[in-house]
């Protein structure tokens, strides 16, 4: 099986605009092809994993990989699947996020010895003149086809700003640059990028007479990704700080039924036949997929070690009492213990097992939490200064959600 053919029997592929000579280039390892990444955060998350993968397989095969940060077009935002603008980030906050973003890549892709490149479309989308802009590449756009693109069409009842409006033709100036700089001749990303891709390759052939392509993979996960990305508290990021390593686990242990034989063959560099194996399993069964799924996946992100402990804690906690050492914790101050008391209801909020007071009072009354082992059934019982001394206690939200609450002196 060759490299592209593995790629489309994972799945990973959704489109792409000439198949042929793709597959030539990526087989023999000599596609330059890049990924953007806009800084809308100061950590990667979940929503960019498969791109960081796809990227790390191509590599692997011989191809080189440019990371795309978008220094520059993260200054606009990409309406796509969006109903909503963008919040406004400074110039400080872009450059921040682009140095973490670093950071993290640097995991899943070699930089060493011009392997693979990052670079900040910041670099030359700043410094465009407007009207030079205008006149070189936007003769070059059809407003017609723009407009029955459904990154566009699906904001056009609500309102599109005109800020919006030029993502398409920025992006597509990202691909015009990196062809003629790097020579990249492959862009990758999600297949809702389809739109914008395609403004890229129609671009470099309209001016340059040259033959660029465009490649497009399957979302994982689409309606998690959604609602990952409506706010920072529901997001699972890569950064250890934001999202445990534990909790990293947790999050692909606790996969649908549905998605675990599809997130093995999207995210993971296991045999697609030891894969093709364990599709028909179910039940108990098939928790040995996902705990195969999570512990993968956190090595990966973070580390073997940090695998092999999320693993030991989840299984420890399962089996009632547990390693508490590498559960997710939460620390209490006297301040917030003002009468050396405080209600679960505000340990559910503060340790982030719940969104709001009203979320941890429904999860209480429908009899989903435990302290230390015992169900709670009142939203105003309290917890003392003395329990959460030490050690402290032991939340549980659910089946699978755990946290050490405890006092810091």
């Amino acid at each position: 099986m060759t490299v592209y053919e593995e790629l489309k029997a994972r799945g990973l592929i959704a489109q792409v605009t000439d198949e042929e000579e793709i597959s030539e280039l990526i087989n023999n390892g000599k596609a330059t092809f890049y990924i953007g990444f806009d800084p809308t955060a100061d950590s990667l998350h979940v929503g960019h994993f498969m791109a960081l993968c796809l990227m790390k397989r191509l590599q692997m095969a011989g191809n080189r990989p440019i990371a795309l940060v978008g220094g520059g077009t993260g200054m606009i935002g990409d309406p796509s699947g969006r109903t909503d603008m963008r919040t406004m980030m400074t110039t400080e906050t872009l450059n921040h996020n682009c140095e973490c973003f670093k950071r993290q890549m640097s995991k899943f892709i070699d930089f060493s010895d011009g392997k693979a490149l990052m670079v900040n479309n910041a670099d030359w989308l700043l410094s465009l003149n407007y009207v030079d802009m205008l006149r070189d590449v936007g003769s070059c756009f059809s407003v017609n086809r723009m407009l029955s693109a459904e990154c566009y069409k699906q904001r056009m009842e609500k309102g599109l700003t005109f800020l919006e409006f030029n993502y398409m033709i920025m992006q597509s100036y990202d691909f015009y640059v990196l062809f003629q700089k790097y020579g990249c001749v492959l862009q990758c990303g999600g297949d809702d990028q389809w739109s914008n891709m395609l403004g890229g390759t129609d671009l470099i052939r309209k001016k340059l007479q040259k033959n660029a392509y465009a490649m497009t993979i399957t979302l994982l996960l689409t309606s998690e990704g959604k609602k990952m990305g409506k706010t920072q508290a529901g997001a699972v990021w890569l950064d250890p700080e934001k999202t445990s390593p534990y909790d990293f686990f947790q999050y692909w242990r606790n996969v649908d039924d549905s998605d675990v034989i599809n997130c093995l063959k999207l995210l993971t560099f296991i045999p697609l036949h030891e894969i093709e194996a364990m599709s028909d399993l179910a039940g108990s069964e098939l928790n040995k997929a996902k705990e195969m799924l999570a512990f993968e996946l956190t090595k990966m992100v973070h580390s073997e070690k940090d695998a092999k402990d999320a693993l030991k804690t989840a299984r420890g906690l399962f089996a009632a009492g547990g390693d508490i050492a590498n559960m997710p914790s939460a620390e209490i101050t006297k301040e917030q213990m003002p009468d050396d008391i405080i209600t679960v209801t505000e340990l559910l909020l503060l340790s982030g097992l719940c969104s709001s007071k009203s979320d941890a009072r429904r999860n209480i009354e429908q009899g989903g939490v435990e302290a230390e082992g015992r169900k709670i059934i009142d939203s105003g019982e309290t917890i003392t200064k003395q329990q959460l001394t030490g050690d402290g206690i032991v939340l549980k939200k659910g089946k699978k959600r755990f946290c050490r609450v405890y006092l810091v002196e």
